[in-house]
């Protein structure tokens, strides 16, 4: 029986049309397991382009859209891993949902089982995975309910019994959408924390940087009991992660949780900062945060990608103020790699490598194969687009890909 493992990697909302032949891009090259470049041919909210497999850790110059396995389509930024599956929040038919990647032995690259949720509301389909039988999803249809689902035949099961509206909707003026779990869903230690969203947006700015109270609320639920325990909060700050395959979290190698809000009000940033969440704790830790104003002395950015590895952060945050005329946030290359020691809370610039795109939906750190790998999207430098290895706070150019907008790495194993 083959052991099957998956992995990760996106901003935006985005969706996927999709066009390939049904030709095995390997014949008679099986193996166990693949890697997946995810390219963009352009920067905008449908994400066209090519996914493409690679039966060994691509290296050198590859154009990814000219591989045997590439898949033309839609959506391709981010995706998400649980024991050897690969998921992404919207298919080939611009469905929002839960939808699983399948690839065969011999790299051809198909959607599989889905669960389609409401398609008006970003963030729908966000999910997190207890177990290969148990996850717990949020559907825009429902924004009090936190559904359940079986990762492994992605079928919906049920979902959490509490009445979440009763016990946490708040009466303000101010508010025009409520919910729980929009943006964030993570589990450590027994324990589902979910985001409640107090939004004065409207459509689908419902929950998209719009908060109303300026400290973010997560609702903590024992999973054992499937019961509310109670509510905590991040002070100070707003737009707790984002709507995308980029969960914007990560758990550190002794447990702990690191937690990313982008700040706001608005999509500019400003008061972003990663919070703590310690591993034998439920509460957020008092006693550390790194702000983005740790690193730039104007408060004027955000954080929109972190790894916790080791004690250490490895976090990506605009270089200069953002702005929405010309935008920048999206196409300007002006993030930057820091590494933060997260005892002493120093930190160093990554050196080795030039500034980049937004990540986006798309995880800008990440780890494969024991390798600690960066994005870097420069379309107007030469020869610099790609993954980047890092060792401590050096980085070295370990893929070149030639065309597109690098949006997704990752390993899985076929089925």
């Amino acid at each position: 029986m083959k052991t099957r493992f998956i992995f990760q990697a996106l901003a935006l909302s985005l969706f996927g049309l999709t066009a390939c032949s049904d030709d095995a891009p390997n014949p008679g090259n099986e193996t166990e397991s693949v890697y997946l470049i995810q390219t963009m041919s352009e920067v905008t909210q449908l994400k066209p382009g090519f996914m493409s497999s690679y039966a060994e850790f691509p290296s050198g110059a590859i154009a990814n859209a000219q591989q045997p396995s590439a898949r033309q389509g839609q959506a391709n930024e981010g995706w998400r891993t649980h024991n050897g599956n690969v998921y992404k929040m919207f298919n080939a038919s611009f469905e929002r949902g839960i939808h699983q990647l399948n690839i065969t032995s011999q790299g051809v690259i198909s959607y599989g089982a889905s669960i389609i949720t409401g398609n008006t509301l970003n963030g729908s389909g966000n999910f997190v995975i207890e177990n290969d039988t148990k996850g717990y999803y949020w559907d825009g249809n429902e924004p009090w309910v936190i559904q359940t689902f079986n990762p492994e035949s992605v079928q919906k099961t049920g979902k959490i019994d509490v009445d979440f509206e009763a016990i946490l909707s708040r009466n303000d003026s101010r508010i025009t959408f409520q919910g729980i779990g929009q943006h964030f869903l993570a589990i450590k230690g027994g324990k589902l924390y979910a985001d409640v969203v107090y939004s004065s947006g409207t459509g689908m700015a419902r929950g998209m940087f719009n908060d109303v109270f300026n400290d973010v609320s997560i609702a903590v639920i024992d999973l054992a009991t499937q019961k509310y325990e109670k509510t905590i909060t991040i002070p100070n700050t707003q737009s707790i992660a984002f709507i995308n395959d980029n969960e914007m979290y990560s758990f550190d190698t002794n447990g702990d949780l690191y937690i990313l809000c982008q700040g706001g009000p608005g999509a500019l940033g400003g008061r972003s900062k990663i919070a703590r969440i310690k591993a034998a704790e439920t509460d957020i830790d008092t006693s550390w945060e790194l702000k983005y104003s740790d690193i730039y002395s104007v408060d004027t950015g955000k954080f929109t990608g972190l790894l916790a590895k080791n004690g250490k952060l490895i976090v990506f945050s605009n270089s200069v103020p953002l702005s929405l005329t010309p935008n920048n946030i999206n196409t300007g290359e002006i993030w930057k790699y820091h590494v933060v020691d997260i005892s002493s809370k120093a930190i160093t610039a990554v050196e080795g490598l030039e500034l980049s795109t937004n990540a986006g939906g798309a995880y800008a750190a990440f780890e494969i194969d024991g390798r600690i790998i960066l994005r870097v999207n420069a379309p107007s430098k030469t020869g610099v687009t790609g993954y980047y290895e890092l060792n401590g706070t050096q980085a070295k150019q370990i893929i070149h890909v030639s065309d597109g907008h690098v949006a997704g790495f990752t390993k899985a194993n076929v089925q």
